[in-house]
């Protein structure tokens, strides 16, 4: 790559942070048209971004890597840090899936946040968010991409909270802002092993010499990492964030889910991929903790009745399959990303649709308040619906590429991990076809739950007027729908997109599942038939109550996340709060007892004494004689002792 071109790669992360800075220090004074500098602002970095790729392909797959230098960052003694920026097909994918999709993100908020008087300050913290997560894609080194990492985080926590002055709100801020700190802990400790072992922090330098380190280091490091990436990518176990994250606007759910910060994990696991490979112990539990995490998130969106948070479940269970994607080592790495690639459209889709029906709806987010959708909101029912038929992987679909070449992976391989893993996706895929088609059956089908056959409101029922969204909303919505039908089958012809990620993936030989891949293929869609079929029965042909009706234990568990709070709350709250309640009962009762009664000690004898100092002149001659005599008789007794 030229020169030239490298040298517009620092503005990727300058363009959009430049956006947010303005947008914040002009203040109310760019109400008006602050929305659009955040739109343009992201556009922009689209445009860079696309130049920059299109000099990528004009080269060689072997000269598709690059670096810019800035300048040093960090020099302090050993250890030095350049301020530099990695370009290469795994750094252009994100870049060009972030921006892409984050600039349709912002051009749909535009009408979204039309009526919000803080609009312009929302924008700004769109554009600060996708600044962080090109930061953290193109850094060079660890610590650079941990001060992405960061920048993430701060995004998230002050756009999950944007309406903070609605209590749950700003308490679901919070709480993504606290676990996503315990999960940073783990990157803190991968530095520090990476900095005791090798002296560097360079991204290149660590994976280069990740194979003379020993396995008990890099497996190490390879947990660390792990930690980092279930914080960000909501795997458990500290996932519980995820479904809270919903309280922020439905934009900003669009661009965390699909653009941004579950993909942060994945990405890291896969960047760090030379690092696993010489753990096998580390990368058998990344592909433990993805089959975990996607069972849970499909089960967890089976009884959800807001259609965000079963849409946020989806995403859990999703990032699962890359995660298991990942954890399968060389073979897997190319389909995490196609994967994270195609679910980026398609998931982004189904957001913005989610928000499309909140829009006509009141913002009303109960599905058992909604039906019958289809009839008043066609742009929406059509866009949703070609992302339902992604995410399920009905071909052509994009998901049937992306996904099914997951399932197929996980069934590579010797002893019990091909059967566990396999069985598990397999399972995972008609789950994720049974609540996705709740999701779209509740929604848009049966009969209509909004309006009253007189049309006029019930006791248990709100009047409703739904209508389609504008064409700021309806247009990203159909640009997504449009990669959700077709980006599967572009990327997968030849093998197109497992090649552009060779020079950083490698080479992954090819080996035979334990079971024929045309059985595995005819299993899943199976699977995701029946799914889909009996979803399809129970919510579009069939009565649907406005109100939950009672159901088993594992419903009404799944209905509060399998008790993921509680779990967190016995296993870490309590005992942390007892700690310290503890720890706060022994510094008061020992450390503080003791130099508060050597205090008091101090006090009463300088009592004592004060009691000696009474100013009157006879008493100090009478204490004078008395010492004098002390004195003699002591002198006397030791003489005579002597004697």
């Amino acid at each position: 790559m030229t020169t030239q071109t490298l040298s517009l790669v620092p503005w990727l992360v300058a363009t959009p942070l430049i956006g947010a800075a303005l947008l914040l220090l002009v203040g109310r004074l760019s109400d008006r048209w602050g929305h659009w500098l955040g739109v343009l602002a992201s556009t922009a970095t689209f445009v860079i971004g696309l130049v920059v790729l299109l000099a990528m392909l004009d080269v060689p797959a072997e000269e598709r890597l690059g670096t810019q230098t800035v300048g040093t960052w960090l020099d302090a003694g050993g250890l030095t840090v350049d301020l530099g920026f990695r370009v290469d097909p795994l750094s252009m994918t994100f870049v060009m899936l972030i921006t892409f999709v984050g600039s349709l993100i912002h051009l749909y908020s535009v009408a979204y946040m039309s009526h919000d008087r803080d609009r312009r300050r929302f924008f700004a913290y769109l554009n600060l968010f996708v600044a962080a997560m090109l930061l953290l894609v193109l850094a060079d080194s660890y610590l650079l991409l941990f001060v992405g990492w960061e920048g993430v985080g701060l995004a998230s926590f002050l756009l999950i909270g944007f309406w903070d002055h609605h209590l749950p709100n700003a308490v679901a801020g919070k709480k993504a802002f606290v676990m996503n700190r315990v999960g940073d802990m783990g990157l803190i400790v991968a530095m520090m092993i990476m900095v005791a072992t090798f002296g560097t922090l360079d991204v290149g330098d660590v994976l280069g010499a990740a194979g003379d380190a020993g396995q008990g280091t890099t497996t190490a490091i390879g947990l660390m990492l792990l930690l980092a990436a279930c914080g960000k990518s909501a795997q458990l176990p500290l996932q519980a964030w995820l479904g809270d994250a919903m309280a922020g606007p439905t934009p900003v759910s669009a661009l965390i889910h699909a653009a941004t910060m579950v993909t942060a994990g994945v990405y890291l696991l896969v960047r760090s991929g030379p690092i696993l490979e010489v753990a096998p112990d580390a990368q058998l539990v990344v592909a433990i903790v993805g089959t975990l995490t996607l069972l849970f998130g499909a089960i967890v969106g089976c009884a959800k009745d807001d259609i965000k948070k079963t849409l946020a479940a989806s995403t859990m269970s999703q990032i699962g399959y890359m995660m298991l994607a990942a954890g399968l080592g060389p073979v897997g790495y190319a389909f995490a990303i196609f994967h994270l690639l195609t679910h980026g459209f398609f998931k982004a889709g189904l957001f913005l649709g989610a928000g499309s029906v909140m829009h006509g709806m009141d913002d009303d987010v109960n599905m058992r308040r909604f039906g019958g959708l289809a009839r008043v909101l066609p742009i929406t029912a059509i866009t949703m619906g070609l992302g339902w038929l992604a995410i399920l992987g009905v071909p052509p679909f994009s998901g049937f590429y992306s996904k099914d070449k997951i399932i197929e992976s996980a069934f590579v391989g010797s002893g019990w991990q091909p059967w566990v893993f396999g069985t598990a996706a397999l399972v995972g895929a008609g789950v994720t076809a049974y609540y996705m088609s709740r999701l779209f059956a509740m929604t848009f089908m049966g009969r209509r739950r909004w309006t009253s056959e007189a049309g006029r409101a019930t006791d248990d029922l709100v009047e409703r007027h739904p209508h389609e969204s504008p064409w700021l909303m309806t247009l990203p919505m159909i640009v997504l729908a449009i990669g959700s039908a077709g980006l599967g089958f572009v990327l997968n012809a030849g093998d197109r997109f497992v090649t552009w990620l060779e020079p950083v993936t490698g080479h992954a030989e090819h080996h035979e599942p334990v079971l024929p891949i045309w059985l595995i293929m005819t299993l899943t869609l199976t699977l995701v038939v029946v799914g889909a079929a009996l979803a399809l029965w129970q919510f579009a042909t069939r009565s649907v109550p406005t109100t939950p009706p009672p159901a088993p234990a594992v419903v009404r568990a799944a209905r509060v996340d399998l008790h993921q709070d509680d779990v967190n709350e016995t296993l870490v709250m309590l005992p942390g709060a007892m700690l310290t309640r503890s720890l706060v009962f022994a510094d008061r009762t020992a450390v503080d007892a003791g130099w508060l009664g050597l205090a008091g000690g101090i006090g009463r004898l300088g009592g004592v004494l004060r009691g000696l100092q009474s100013g009157y002149v006879r008493q100090y001659a009478a204490m004078t004689l008395g010492g004098l005599g002390v004195v003699v008789l002591v002198i006397w007794l030791v003489s005579g002792t002597a004697s």
